[in-house]
């Protein structure tokens, strides 16, 4: 039995990566809606197939590449900005 309570700073960065990409995947919704876009659309602008637009806007799903990040921020006519804070 492990005399640590509480999860382990792996588990912490997991849940952190989760709540990251739940805001993402929000923001990116309420793009297309502003602009009456669907999926189909979406998927059709950044080049990429519809299946992996879901993935990106699945906000359970942490794994996301840059790249897709970026193609679908530029398909609604926006930069992403990334950085390391304190």
């Amino acid at each position: 039995m492990s005399k640590h309570i509480g999860s382990n700073s792996d588990d912490f960065l997991e849940e952190e990566a989760i709540a990251v990409k739940r805001v993402l995947a929000y923001q990116l919704q309420e793009l297309m809606k502003l602009q009456k876009l669907n999926k189909t659309q979406l998927a059709k602008r950044m080049k990429t197939s519809r299946s992996a637009l879901e993935r990106l806007l699945d906000p359970d799903n942490p794994s996301v590449t840059l790249l897709t990040l970026e193609r679908a921020a530029r398909a609604l006519g926006k930069n992403i900005k990334i950085e390391i804070a304190a």
